[in-house]
């Protein structure tokens, strides 16, 4: 390794195949063994955790030293140790003959730290000693040449927080998403436009259906991007379909999603590192009339069941969750069910329900039915609730009624505010949006007597005026 490489290395931070140790070699077996038991790494000996080169002394001793741990390993590993000026790199190769073992327990690398496991999770986990993982086999589709176009790399770069002017291969391999020339198939679902060149099945679908049932389907979307946009277009769609709530008070306007966005985001980015993409079906974001379920395809990870969740991870694609963490989509590692559980019971919902079998796991968020309202496009509103004049009430209304009450200054016609609000369904539109606003009696008619005349308009009422003033601003 040259000094150039060794430095590239170094800005890189630590992660899943690289780890920074400032002087000797305590502890050293724990992270030989993760390396070991997953696809390799490097330990740089001499490197504080914050990348500052600390160097270390009597390189000659330590490397004996290290080769001695590495000898006392079950098997025992074969690893390079070499001196970069004052820095002693460790390398471990990608072994055969999994699991390892280290004093007599066994470790595995989990993001960017190491976890402790049994010997019959290791060995489950792998499913026989030696196996691969999925995401750390090449894919033979990607053409490095023709697929890795500065584009993709540029945006890539910026969401893996890589350092500028670095080489793309060399921090590929490092990154362990190059091997023996071939992009990885975590590299491919990375370094994509469009996820179903290298894994037909790899987008994720969303979908709205009517009522409690698939009978029905409102809308339906297929994201196929690269993983990190597919994350953010399916967060997107959820935010877009979900129910929000303007919380309308004199202090001003709150805008709530009816379920907490942190937990769907740490369901989504679950499901996307978790399932199992040997696997011919898709990811599926299904949004009922009483429920949201995402679906992840392929059951648990092997050496975990039911009764595991929430209290240790065993991630299914190692490689792929490595990135994801490094890219800030996995916050805390192991965390995810703890994390969701807490964040619906401090949004004050139902926690999410759970189902799991041998092909699939499916978390289901329950929503408030009272609350929800269909729209002709699929599109999910907030009905407005009772509306009160004291000071700090907070009636709730839809985006559609919020606009309303935002744009309609002069005495306006029904056809007038449909455009304003981009409705189309006369009928629905009476039902859905004027009709709670007329009920309140934040609008009134025009010609109250004579309620379908075609000369009639809608205005304001003075309770309405408040509401919209108090609000500073809807829209």
């Amino acid at each position: 390794m040259t000094h150039e490489e060794l430095k590239d290395l170094i800005a890189l931070g630590e992660g899943f195949t690289v780890e920074f140790k400032r002087s000797g070699v305590a502890n050293l077996g724990r992270e030989l063994c993760a390396f070991a038991n997953s696809t390799g790494g490097v330990v740089l000996i001499g490197v504080e955790d914050d990348g500052t080169v600390v160097g270390v002394e009597n390189h000659n001793r330590l490397k004996s030293e290290i080769q001695s741990v590495a000898r006392s390993m079950d098997p025992s590993v074969a690893v390079d140790v070499e001196s970069v000026g004052k820095v002693l790199c460790v390398n471990i190769p990608e072994q055969q003959g999994k699991p390892f073992s280290f004093g007599g327990r066994f470790y595995l690398r989990d993001g960017a730290s190491t976890q402790q496991m049994g010997r019959e999770e290791i060995r489950i986990f792998f499913f026989k000693e030696g196996l691969i993982q999925y995401d750390e086999k090449p894919c033979p589709d990607f053409d490095i040449d023709r697929d890795l176009t500065p584009e993709i790399w540029s945006r890539f770069v910026t969401r893996a927080k890589i350092p500028d002017n670095v080489d793309p291969g060399t921090t590929l391999r490092n990154l362990h998403l190059i091997k023996d020339g071939y992009m990885t198939h975590a590299g491919a679902w990375l370094l994509t436009n469009d996820i179903t060149r290298y894994t037909l099945s790899a987008g994720v679908i969303c979908a709205i259906f009517r009522g409690t049932t698939k009978t029905h389907i409102l809308d339906r979307k297929e994201f196929t991007g690269d993983l990190y946009s597919i994350y953010q277009d399916c967060m997107a769609y959820m935010q877009a379909k979900l129910n929000t709530e303007f919380i309308i008070s004199t202090t001003g306007r709150e805008e709530r999603l009816e379920l907490p966005g942190d937990a769907l985001r740490e369901a989504l980015v679950n499901a996307i590192a978790h399932r199992d993409y040997r696997s011919t079906a898709n990811i599926q974001i299904q949004i009922f009339h009483d429920r949201l379920e995402i679906i992840s395809p392929g059951g648990l990870p092997a050496g975990m069941d039911k009764k595991d969740l929430g209290r240790k991870s065993v991630p299914r694609n190692p490689l792929l969750f490595g990135m994801l963490y490094r890219m800030g989509l996995v916050e805390q590692v192991g965390s995810g069910i703890i994390r969701i559980r807490g964040l619906c019971r401090e949004y004050g919902v139902t926690e999410p329900r759970i189902e799991v079998d041998d092909n699939w796991v499916t978390l289901v968020f329950e929503r408030k039915t009272e609350m929800v309202d269909l729209k002709e496009d699929g599109e999910v509103g907030t009905k407005l609730g009772p509306s009160r004049d004291q000071a700090g009430t907070k009636p709730a209304l839809s985006r559609h009624q919020a606009e309303i009450l935002h744009k309609c200054f002069v005495d306006t016609g029904i056809s007038e505010l449909m455009t304003i609000t981009g409705r189309k369904n006369r009928t629905k539109f009476r039902d859905q949006v004027l009709g709670p606003l007329l009920e309140a009696g934040l609008i009134e008619m025009t010609i109250p007597d004579k309620p379908t005349s075609p000369k009639q308009r809608y205005r304001l009422t003075e309770k309405g005026r408040r509401v919209r003033e108090s609000s500073e601003g809807i829209g």
